[in-house]
């Protein structure tokens, strides 16, 4: 069973920064990439980076220019800098796999942002 364990959420104030990590336990596999993910209540999941084999990097527009996605083996990292009051959501790790059944996704349980005006 793999576990994936966010931390480094809170509350700050616009144009600050905030470091999330997310460290996964369990098996021991490799995952073929790893991102983050937020929510805001009553609207869908949507992609802020995804970091891929090779460090290859994907991010969501709203934030290019400010967020830093990185990795170490099975550790993502999220910096956020010049942070803006629509940051604020749930923030999800996520790590997918590439199995026989094709790719599977592991999720964390969410860790909270908020950024106040």
């Amino acid at each position: 069973q793999v576990q994936l364990v966010e931390s480094g959420g809170g509350l700050v104030q616009a144009g600050g920064s905030l470091r999330l990590s997310c460290s996964a336990s369990g098996n021991t596999f490799r995952f073929n990439s790893m991102g983050w993910y937020r929510q805001v209540p009553g609207k869908e999941r949507e992609l802020v980076a995804i970091i891929s084999t090779g460090a290859v990097t994907n991010d969501a527009d709203s934030v290019k220019g400010r967020f830093t996605i990185s990795r170490d083996k099975n550790t993502v990292y999220l910096q956020m800098n010049s942070l803006k009051p629509e940051d604020t959501a749930v923030y999800y790790c996520m790590g997918r796999i590439v199995a026989v059944t094709g790719l599977v996704p592991y999720w964390g349980q969410g860790t909270q942002v908020t950024v106040s005006s």
